[in-house]
């Protein structure tokens, strides 16, 4: 489905009954809106996993602009500000109240640009595997930790040079390090839609990615936070959640570290990741 927002037409999908009977009424189910990492995936890196909380909310999946299905195809667009703004107009458009926005990766990037934005509109926030400012030496080291050498220097040459060809070899050296349990890759990435030239805009220290510093404007947030993360992420490594909690100093915050799990929190520890969503959807709903 579409709708547009912003001047783009934005893919989105929905799984899940907003009102469900009980007894003589109907309840409201809080919305989890997923936002996604990449940039440049699509919303199905989140699929089939988090179908398992419609039991807890409507689960609604976006596709940022310029990624996956979505229209948008301008780089000047392509910044937080603008993916942040949108998640705000997207609620707005389909009547979404005090939304608990859940952002993975480069998605808790934008929803952490968009709940410093706007305040006072998130019901609550999860931020899982994900940076409020970039450390890249911290990723490197990380990465040389899990992988050695080789894989420092193919992370190095990625992220300090983004391009088609090192994009490429980063994707095949240092992707698999993701995952701390996982004999292949996982089904999503065969399928999702891939967007190359959004990341290679967005990624590196000379790009908005090693620009970004939220850890001030985290301040402004007063919303409950879930804020998860991987012992063994390369990514976005452990010490990356402690700064976003450090500095969530207005807001009441649920910190939960997985021990042994990587980058892909909701691959190496399925249920683990899934029971502590759900904990946190059911303690806001109660």
């Amino acid at each position: 489905m579409f709708v547009s927002v912003n001047g783009a037409r934005l893919y989105f999908d929905v799984e899940g009954a907003g009102l469900v009977p009980d007894g003589p009424a109907m309840r409201e189910r809080p919305t989890l809106l997923l936002l996604h990492g990449g940039p440049g995936a699509d919303h199905s890196i989140h699929k089939p996993v988090f179908s398992a909380l419609t039991d807890v909310a409507q689960v609604v999946y976006l596709d940022h602009r310029g990624n996956g299905r979505s229209e948008g195809d301008d780089p000047a667009d392509w910044t937080l500000a603008q993916w942040g703004d949108d998640v705000r107009a997207f609620c707005e458009a389909l009547g979404i109240e005090r939304p608990v926005v859940c952002g993975t990766s480069f998605g808790g990037f934008v929803a952490q640009a968009y709940a410093t934005r706007h305040p006072d509109h998130p019901g609550a926030l999860i931020l899982a595997s994900t940076a409020a400012h970039f450390d890249f030496e911290e990723t490197f080291a990380a990465f040389e930790r899990l992988g050695g050498p080789e894989v420092r220097a193919a992370a190095e040459g990625y992220w300090r040079t983004p391009s088609s060809e090192s994009r490429a070899r980063y994707r095949e050296i240092c992707v698999p390090y993701y995952w701390a349990s996982a004999d292949s890759p996982p089904d999503w990435l065969g399928r999702a839609k891939m967007r190359d030239d959004v990341a290679i805009h967005f990624n590196g220290p000379a790009n908005e990615q090693g620009r970004m510093d939220f850890r001030n404007d985290l301040a402004r947030i007063t919303c409950p936070v879930l804020v998860l993360s991987g012992t063994l992420d390369p990514i976005t490594p452990p010490v990356f959640s402690d700064v976003i909690a450090e500095h969530l100093t207005n807001a009441p915050i649920t910190f939960q570290r997985f021990v042994g799990a990587g980058h892909g929190i909701m691959g190496d520890e399925t249920e683990a990741g899934l029971a502590a969503i759900r904990s946190f959807i059911r303690d806001l709903d109660g």
